[in-house]
């Protein structure tokens, strides 16, 4: 018998490691787009490979990071980082830091997502007002002040950020789970990308006079950057394979907090397990996604998900569909992320104006007019929209590379958390006055 055991436990570990070798690695930067080409470069996990053979204890190593930086700057804060970028010894690691200095009160680095990583920041000097929004619908803001020595968390693409409420200088220093995890600044990229996003887009999904989105976008008006070039080494790909294996499984939901009473419920990938021998065929089952919704809201779209929630059988399996409805001109699926995937969408009827926003510093906007037939990417994490431009209703289907991969409607993450996110905050973030600040907030508050 213990023969047998033995052998079982073999097979399926070599079964586990099989699916590891099969899978995809997570992305490194924010797209990898496919070419034939090689003399063009390839993205493979973000990075060319040195010969290991040449490698030395500089390729480990960064200087500098106790250095105080200048904050004079609108924000007042300056983040030093220290990922793949100044450490090549960081590629396929997984991990990176950074350390962020902030000016005496009202030192701000201001709301944000890092699409490929959480990120725990432990503070070294000064007080720091902290806190994250969660996923659409609750928009839950979760605070917390933080001295010297205090250790907070924020949970994969969820936005966040730290604000320095003492009287002298503060010091984080944050450490993130990617060698580049990414940054995108919501101001920046919802109304500083380029080309900006129509102001009739952000008008409708801020609720606002036109004049005001105008304003905000002359604030962030940007120049744009071109990204560097590499090439892959093949051996990187048997590597790739090895941490995929010894990788943790990537967040079904914003956080699973530990408990130690299981009374209480544990979570394994977003839901308790049932008995596989109970399973039927209606675990597996939804119907309905034919039928057209109602679109007659201020935004004019409806989505109608299938994910986890509605079809208990997808728990575990890692993908979900939705069905978007759009009104006549201006049915607007306002600009928003996923924290935990990849969407892929296709119009079924009418004609849309999509598009996404690339991370800082570039924030380069990419769109496409689609029609029936048509298909489009939004990579993981990234700020994106749909617009209907057409005059009939149009409805297009979006498949996630997630059992519930999150909804993060930026507006009413920023603009509509509960508790509000404190006023001077978004004021100096947006650069405008308190007043319209509280004008937006009181567009997105619950009823």
């Amino acid at each position: 018998m213990k023969g047998d055991h033995f052998l079982v436990a073999f097979v399926f570990l070599a079964l586990a490691a099989s699916f590891a070798f099969a899978s995809d690695p997570s992305p490194l930067q924010d797209f990898c787009v496919a070419i034939n080409d090689t003399k063009d470069g390839v993205f493979v996990n973000g990075k060319f490979c040195k010969d290991p053979k040449l490698a030395t204890a500089n390729d480990f190593f960064l200087s500098g990071l106790d250095i105080a930086r200048n904050t004079s700057n609108p924000l007042g804060s300056v983040v030093t980082p220290a990922n793949v970028a100044q450490i090549p010894g960081l590629n396929t690691l997984g991990i990176s830091l950074a350390r962020v200095d902030y000016a005496p009160y009202g030192g701000l680095n201001p709301p944000h997502t890092h699409p490929r990583a959480t990120e725990i920041l432990a503070v070294l000097e000064g007080t720091l007002y902290v806190g994250f929004v969660t996923s659409n619908p609750d928009n839950r803001l979760i605070t917390k002040v933080l001295n010297p020595g205090d250790v907070f968390v924020f949970p994969v693409g969820l936005v966040h950020f730290q604000f320095n409420v003492g009287k002298t200088e503060a010091v984080a220093i944050a450490a993130l789970s990617s060698q580049n995890p990414g940054v995108i600044t919501i101001a920046n990229a919802v109304f500083g990308s380029t080309p900006p996003i129509r102001s009739d887009v952000l008008a409708k999904a801020f609720q606002v006079d036109k004049n005001i989105v105008d304003h905000l976008q002359k604030q962030f008006c940007l120049i744009t950057m071109k990204g560097a070039h590499f090439l892959v080494a093949f051996v990187f790909l048997a590597l790739a394979a090895s941490f995929a294996f010894a990788s943790d499984p990537s967040p079904l939901q914003d956080f699973c907090v530990a408990i130690n009473d299981t009374k209480d419920g544990v979570f394994v990938n977003g839901k308790l397990c049932k008995d596989p021998k109970l399973a039927t065929a209606k675990d597996f089952f939804l119907s309905g996604l034919d039928i057209a919704r109602n679109t007659s809201n201020p935004l004019g779209s409806v989505v109608t998900p299938a994910n986890v929630a509605q079809i208990p059988g997808l728990n575990t399996l890692g993908i979900s569909l939705a069905r978007v409805d759009f009104a006549p001109y201006g049915g607007l699926n306002p600009p928003h992320t996923h924290p935990r995937a990849t969407e892929i969408l296709t119009v079924l009827e009418g004609t849309l104006y999509v598009g996404f926003v690339t991370s800082n510093p570039d924030n380069r906007l990419i769109t496409k007019v689609l029609n029936p037939g048509d298909v489009f990417v939004f990579p993981v994490g990234l700020v994106h929209f749909q617009f209907n431009v057409g005059k009939t209703e149009a409805v297009a289907i979006a498949a996630l590379s997630s059992q519930n991969p999150g909804v993060i409607t930026i507006a009413n993450a920023v603009f509509g958390s509960t508790p509000p996110i404190r006023s001077d905050v978004l004021a100096k973030a947006f650069q405008v006055d308190k007043n319209i600040v509280d004008h937006l907030q009181k567009q997105f508050c619950e009823t």
